[in-house]
């Protein structure tokens, strides 16, 4: 099998960066826009996301058995991706356009916005993660292209956390100015359609399923929950997704109101040069200390996304993805015991974190892109997309779980907007920064400690899928020619 190239590697990879732009922003800063910009509860919030994102996750396996069975010139999946990037851009824009309407209009037109952008993300997205498991028949080929894809998604969050809210700042006077979003995400998702079509350009199809055959939806449900190890890493993916929904969404109101503004000492000092320019950090405020902190998380998971394949060597994926995930855990439980000047300590436990996280989410694609080799290697059927979509049904219900218990968390600790909040919500801020958050991430990494899925067992299926491919007349190493 014939290696990929780096530009098809860097272009499927870009998908990813276009997805994350928008993602990432929904995991730190949705609950603070809809709060602290458009202006309803977090109550309300809580309850939309459990509505709406419940129907999101619904919907995948629907898109997931759709482009299955699409047939084109470029492929099956491909297609998409230039059918919906300017779509996507232009719903997301609405998204965070924030009307001037009557409380309840408000709240409708945030149900419809946000439902609307979730069903293009669904569109797009399911046939983009399925586009990894027949880009390469080679399942370390797959892990390679997941690492360039998964650093090019923490590049996406490190444009998000350092230049969102300043962009919003710039354009809109202040971090709550619903004028200054729109424009910021005007630019961010106008830039995230043109990386869908950039993919679409440099990728191609190569992993052509055993079966042709047109199987009844049914019968791939069935295939589906007949996949144990799916069901491992789908279940592990739901408590994976809750705990960085919950984390990632309390940073902006952790540093808001329980950090607030520090003195920041480095090298002994608080006057600190660099490339001429002097910084005064006597007084550095919040959200400045927020984007450092998410920042330096973004710079320390990128560092483990690309130690990933030297760890899977010692460790093995499922058992990588268990241990890393387990210490993650165990490191944001630790932060209840910070005190506010501690930033040193604070940052440390960050590092940690997000070091464990890099590999936990290139492993996370990577052993679902395995369970859809197994999945064929054991019913001699292959329904790619339909598995990715599953497998965004488990991310999506996380997102779900996690979005909807931090808003409830917020609102039964009496957290309301623009006010001094008092020591009881205060706690519960602190808690869902640490112990809420930590639970989910333990959880997964012990479910994960029983994967049944070994790598010699990998080897295995790939060899004999391998001979079986030869014998349909498809090219040895299992792929058929490219589609352009």
């Amino acid at each position: 099998m014939k290696r990929l190239s780096i530009g098809e590697k860097v272009g499927y990879g870009l998908g990813d960066t276009a997805s994350n732009l928008f993602f990432q922003t929904t995991i730190y800063f949705i609950m603070y826009f809809y709060t602290d910009v458009f202006g309803i509860t977090a109550k309300t919030v809580g309850t939309m996301f459990m509505v709406t994102r419940i129907w999101d996750a619904i919907n995948d396996p629907l898109m997931g058995a759709i482009a299955d069975r699409t047939r084109t010139r470029w492929g099956k999946f491909r297609p998409f991706l230039l059918w919906f990037a300017i779509p996507f851009a232009i719903i997301g824009i609405a998204m965070f356009t924030t009307p001037e309407m009557s409380d309840p209009a408000k709240i409708v037109y945030a149900y419809v916005t946000y439902i609307a952008m979730t069903m293009v993300y669904t569109i797009v997205n399911v046939p983009y993660c399925a586009l990894m498991g027949v880009i390469s028949p080679d399942p370390q080929e797959r892990t390679i292209v997941s690492s360039y894809r998964f650093v090019l998604a923490f590049i996406a969050a490190f444009i998000v956390q350092y230049a969102l809210t300043g962009m919003v700042i710039k354009f809109g006077g202040e971090k709550n100015s619903p004028f200054g979003w729109t424009v910021a995400m005007s630019i961010l998702l106008g830039a995230a359609a043109i990386m869908f079509l950039i993919t679409f350009f440099t990728t191609k199809e190569r992993v052509q399923p055993l079966k042709e055959a047109k199987n009844p939806f049914a019968q791939d449900i069935a295939d589906l929950f007949a996949n144990g190890p799916w069901l491992f890493i789908g279940i592990a993916t739901i408590f994976q997704l809750s705990f960085v929904v919950m984390r990632g969404g309390i940073i902006v109101y952790y540093f808001d109101h329980f950090i607030k503004e520090q003195s920041v000492v480095l090298f002994g000092t608080t006057q600190l040069t660099i490339f001429g320019k002097l910084f005064d950090l006597s007084s550095v405020s919040p959200t400045s200390l927020a984007a450092a902190f998410m920042l330096s998380g973004t710079v320390f998971t990128i560092i483990g996304a690309i130690s990933t394949k030297w760890i899977c060597k010692a460790l093995g994926k499922a058992r990588a993805y268990a241990v890393l995930f387990i210490l993650a855990g165990v490191s944001t439980a630790l932060v209840y015991y910070v005190q506010p000047e501690n930033l040193r300590l604070l940052f440390g436990l960050q590092f940690v974190t997000s070091f464990c996280m890099g590999p936990v989410s290139v492993l996370q694609w990577a052993i679902y892109a395995d369970t859809a080799d197994f999945s064929e290697w054991k019913t001699g059927r292959r329904a790619t997309a339909l598995l990715m979509a599953a497998s965004l049904f488990a991310l999506k219900l996380g997102v779900a779980f996690g979005g909807a218990a931090l808003a409830w968390i917020l609102d039964g600790y009496g957290y309301v907007a623009d006010t001094v909040l008092d020591a009881t919500a205060i706690k519960g801020i602190c808690l869902s920064m640490s112990i809420y958050a930590a639970i989910p991430a333990v959880i997964a990494g012990g479910l994960m400690l029983f994967y049944p899925l070994t790598q010699k067992k990998l080897l295995a299926i790939e060899a004999d899928l391998s001979e079986r491919r030869k014998d349909t007349g498809l090219e040895p190493g299992g792929v058929s020619e490219s589609v352009n």
